[in-house]
């Protein structure tokens, strides 16, 4: 799970805002399960880049200082959305535990994380750091190891697989999001726009002799599909495992 840029002030005081979250109301009747809400809200509908402390507090209807008083400062505040974000990931939907085999529930993961970053964009745009751990992405975590349980992995196999899994869905997922940006600010459809810039593409290279990549490329012929590409690189992935597990 991504983190924020820059840490934390204090590691400690945020380990207990998230495992241990005031539940206090004061006279606002603001909490910081509603500050947290908020905020994830607004940067669901702008981005990363719309977050302040201000226009949460504007959203909540209370005086920044107020704010503060629950939450010490900005990066503690994506720490608890991100974990929040973390702990929704199979909300609705079923657990990797009970959609089939281990390769099922592997399988499940991707979808679901691809999704669920698909639909947080912001989190996807938090620079990977030191983790903190919350009660979200552990929750989420032992949910996410139960199809590896018992399958003939070592404790650490278990962890790399699991995270070799959710980094490729990550990684299509982000892809997705710029892409969908990129047609979205272009005005223009994948054909459109290689209509457009084909052409000069073709004279600029007229001279470079580069057999293999332009018959790959005229095989592709398009911008590319994240969520095609994560089920090839996925299905390789699993390959591999599968053929580790039945050598063992």
């Amino acid at each position: 799970m991504p983190r924020t840029a820059r840490p934390p002030r204090d590691p400690l005081a945020l380990v207990g805002l998230l495992w241990e979250p005031s539940t206090r109301v004061g006279r606002s009747g603001v909490t910081i399960g509603s500050i947290v809400t908020a905020a994830i809200g607004l940067t669901d509908a702008e981005g990363l880049s719309a977050l302040t402390m201000r226009r949460v507090a504007d959203d909540v209807g209370v005086p920044v200082m107020t704010l503060y008083g629950h939450v010490p400062g900005k990066a503690e505040l994506i720490e608890l959305m991100l974990d929040h974000v973390a702990g929704a990931t199979y909300a609705g939907h079923d657990v990797p535990g009970e959609v089939g085999d281990w390769r099922a529930g592997l399988e499940h993961i991707a979808q679901r994380v691809f999704e669920h970053g698909c639909a947080h964009a912001w989190a996807l745009e938090v620079p990977p750091a030191r983790p903190v751990l919350g009660p979200g992405v552990c929750r989420t975590y032992e949910l996410e190891l139960a199809p590896l349980d018992g399958i003939g992995l070592e404790l650490l196999e278990m962890d790399e697989t699991l995270t070799a899994v959710r980094s490729l869905a990550t990684s299509a997922a982000r892809w997705q999001v710029t892409l969908d940006a990129a047609r979205r600010d272009s005005q223009l459809t994948d054909l459109e726009w290689w209509e457009l810039v084909g052409p000069r593409i073709a004279q600029a290279m007229r001279d470079e002799h580069l057999p293999i990549s332009s018959k790959v490329g005229q095989a592709v012929a398009s911008a590319g599909d994240p969520q095609r590409t994560l089920s090839a690189g996925l299905t390789l992935m699993l390959d591999g495992l599968e053929g580790r597990l039945q050598a063992r």
